[in-house]
Parts: structure tokens; sequence; C-alpha cells
């Protein structure tokens, strides 16, 4: 009886299997080397949605680039889709966003592991593997908050 009231308790103090399924997939980055999802476990990791012909994807560029490189003990991955590829170089190109790796997700597989319907789009995820995804641009001090405390391993507060 023990036993089974201790894994119940176990199980319900927050498993890394959620996100351990989630992060079962390969990709190629946009420069054509092969990725790994399953790389990223056990790591505090940021995954940011977008396509190179989003204006909110655009608009906030320059704030994710400045927060990932700011924020090195996060891993941070661009995850894009809805475009071609030479699209999705060029929009990292132009924006300066050759601070951490990007998969060219060209038919959503990995969007849809994570549930994102809609770009720009961001899923947390602590290295005892608890996703948090939402969607839209959060403000960046509300993005440095949050990173924050995912590298600490702390509670996620909520965005404004």
């Amino acid at each position: 009886m023990l036993l089974i009231l201790l894994s119940v308790l176990l199980v319900g103090c927050g498993s890394a299997a959620p996100a351990a399924d989630q992060l079962k997939f390969d990709a190629k980055t946009l420069t054509g080397e092969d990725f790994s999802g399953a790389s990223l476990a056990g790591k505090p990791v940021a995954l940011w949605f977008w396509a190179p012909w989003c204006p909110s994807c655009r608009a906030e560029a320059e704030t994710v680039a400045a927060v990932a490189r700011d924020h090195t003990d996060v891993t941070f991955v661009g995850v894009a889709s809805r475009d071609k590829i030479e699209p999705m170089k060029q929009f990292v190109a132009e924006r300066g966003m050759d601070g951490f790796s990007h998969i060219a997700d060209l038919d959503g597989a990995v969007w849809k592991r994570f549930g994102v319907t809609a770009q720009p789009a961001f899923a947390f995820i602590s290295a005892k593997g608890k996703v948090d995804v939402i969607i839209g641009a959060p403000l960046a001090d509300d993005l440095d908050r949050r990173l924050d405390a995912l590298a600490k391993g702390e509670p996620q507060p909520g965005l404004g």
C-alpha cells in the first residue's frame, strides 16, 4: 500500500514524461544539420515558433535575439514554419538571429507536437520536463522574468 501511495505522489509531483514525448522528434536546421529534440531533455529550453512573413515575429525578433544572448543558461531554439527555407534563412540573417539554432519545420510537425497553431509562440521547457506554451509576443520584461525563473528551476511567472 505504501508503494502505491508513494507512486501516486511521485507522479503528481511533475514528471518529465510530457516533455520527453514532445521532444521525440528529428529535424533539420536551417543550415541543413541534423537536430534531435531529445538533445534538449534535462535542460531549461525556450522554443520560439515563428514564420518569416509574420509581422509580430518580425517586430519581436530583435528582442528575442537580445534576450537569448543575455540568457546563456537557457537553450534557445527557433522553430520556423509556414514558409520555405530561403525566406527563413533571409529572416535569420536580416534580423541577426544567428545566435542560436533554428529548425526548418517545413511540415509543421514540431509545431503540432507542442500544440502551436499560431505564431509567434513560445514553449518553455523546464529541466524537469514541465512544458508551458504561450501564444503571442510577450513584452521583453515578461520574457526576461520567465527565462530567469526557468534557468533557476522556479515556477514560471505569468506573462502580462
